[in-house]
């Protein structure tokens, strides 16, 4: 089936889909419609907002870690505390965005993180500092379910595929919240007076753009707390595991393999990691356009193309500068999968986007938890170059089930 016929048919199908499934009533489609475009720079905000309240605590982790006297083996105990909050709330988040609509717990979860992170700034103990942390982590999760709802439903406005640019915000607001960070350590500001302004700052962005995001959704009482997914869903999920894992090795294990196997300078050790960042995120900026020409399928197979050729690349050739571009191949290729993969669990005929979105994400971050230690497990009985030929399998996980999804069509 030729896809520009299918892009041509799909926004009549999305604008159908999104008054069914979000409770809207015609007049406010049409109302919709009409500013989209504010609409979609409304939620391109609360992306904005969100990336860059995580990366403001992420770039103070080596401060309160210090404030607090903290070795490696508890603040990496410390820190799993996040996650266990994000785990926790997925079904939750999934249920509440449903029953109570994504623009109110969109309002409710920006603020309780915003606030959280504030309080990250005050902990004066280990055991607090894991509480917030597990909070951050559970409201962090409502948002973040909040916002990709919202953004599946202005994906539908437009009847195209916009869901990697606003991911491509969030990246950009970590790049921006790690520059504001290194200057706040440069004048020595506490963490807690960094966080205030960053709040400040998140509540003038939520406050001016809160009102302009899609209008409430009629939610539903009898809406399930845990659903499971169907096969279409799991299969998504699954491409979203591998995706995630391979984002996770990068992150965490980028710059170590820069070190230990590149061998590179010392003044060039995170160069990987800058490669792989800098194209995951310009990646997310053009990833939409590419995939409105080749399709959502298309998109997918070639982004577990790239992510294999990069890993592969890196591998086989383990020099600093066939390592840099086998990298920026990876960040590339990683760019697109989340974004794409939420974007089709929205289309689920089965459940509410929530409750899919939800389902989704918790198979998908298992690979982000799950993917970066069983690197090191592998590393230490085989080598770091066999796990990452190892991580490179998945890649091509991604490409296989991406030609056998049917919500890919």
């Amino acid at each position: 089936m030729n896809s520009n016929r299918v892009d041509r048919k799909e926004p009549e199908t999305s604008a159908t889909t999104a008054a069914e499934t979000g409770g809207l009533s015609s007049a406010r489609v049409l109302a919709a419609q009409q500013n989209k475009v504010s609409i979609r720079l409304a939620v391109t905000v609360f992306f904005f907002t969100q990336g860059i309240c995580f990366a403001s605590w992420a770039s103070r982790i080596p401060d309160i870690k210090l404030l607090l006297g903290l070795n490696d083996a508890q603040l990496g105990t410390i820190l799993f505390a996040l996650p266990a909050g994000l785990m926790t709330s997925l079904p939750l988040s999934g249920w509440a965005v449903t029953r109570f609509g994504s623009r109110r717990m969109l309002l409710v979860g920006a603020t309780l993180y915003t606030l959280t992170m504030v309080v990250i700034g005050l902990v004066t103990d280990r055991w607090e500092l894991a509480g917030v942390l597990f909070m951050f982590g559970l409201f962090g999760n409502l948002v973040n379910i909040a916002v990709n709802t919202q953004a599946i439903g202005v994906e539908a406005l437009y009847g195209k595929s916009i869901m990697a640019s606003f991911h491509g915000a969030w990246s950009l607001a970590g790049f921006s919240g790690a520059s504001i960070a290194w200057f706040m350590v440069s004048l020595n500001i506490a963490p807690f007076h960094h966080f205030c302004m960053i709040a400040g700052l998140v509540v003038v962005l939520v406050a001016l753009a809160y009102k302009r995001t899609l209008p409430a959704m009629r939610g539903s009482s009898d809406t399930p707390l845990f659903a499971r997914p169907d096969g279409l869903l799991l299969r998504l999920g699954i491409i979203g595991f591998f995706g995630m894992a391979c984002e996770g090795t990068m992150f965490d294990w980028s710059g170590v393999y820069f070190q230990k196997i590149v061998e590179a300078p010392e003044k060039l050790v995170t160069l990987g990691y800058v490669a792989f960042m800098g194209t995951m995120t310009g990646g997310r900026f053009i990833g939409d356009a590419l995939s409105n020409r080749l399709g959502r399928k298309k998109m997918l197979q070639l982004s577990g193309a790239l992510i294999t050729t990069g890993l592969l690349v890196s591998v086989l050739f383990p020099m600093l500068v066939t390592a840099t571009i086998g990298f920026l191949l990876v960040g590339f290729g990683v760019s697109s999968v989340v974004p794409l993969v939420y974007g089709a669990a929205g289309k689920s005929g089965t459940l509410s986007p929530g409750v899919a979105l939800a389902a989704v994400s918790t198979i998908s971050f298992f690979g982000f938890l799950l993917g970066p230690p069983v690197i090191g497990w592998i590393a230490e009985v085989a080598s770091l170059r066999f796990s990452f030929a190892l991580i490179a399998c998945l890649g091509s996980g991604i490409a296989i089930l991406a030609t056998r999804s049917r919500l890919l069509q």
